[in-house]
């Protein structure tokens, strides 16, 4: 059984959905973080396999090179803004962070 564009599809659906699952139901914001990679890698997934069967030839693979240095950009940036409000509040829950705004 050949591996074919359909495989690829299924499983860059199942990450992306337990990526948004990750995003609406955690608190912490590390969990949120790490969802929100795993919705960032389904769209890798997804430029790779329409390269290989779509005929794209390397503009799939330079998007995806350019969605994994997104990615790490913004785990560098948003990991830096966690861990300045654990430092002041000593606190990640993303509901006690959007009280402290009011």
């Amino acid at each position: 059984m050949a591996i074919g564009l359909n495989h690829y599809l299924i499983v860059s659906a199942i990450l992306f959905a337990l990526g948004i699952f990750g995003i609406i139901t955690r608190k912490n914001a590390i969990m949120v973080l790490m969802g929100l990679e795993l919705v960032l890698n389904s769209a890798n997934i997804n430029f790779i396999a329409f390269s290989k069967f779509g005929g794209l030839n390397i503009e799939g693979h330079l998007a995806a090179i350019f969605v994994i240095i997104l990615a790490a950009a913004e785990a560098a940036v948003a990991l830096a803004i966690i861990l300045n409000i654990y430092q002041n509040w000593r606190n990640i829950n993303v509901d006690e962070i959007a009280k402290m705004k009011e």
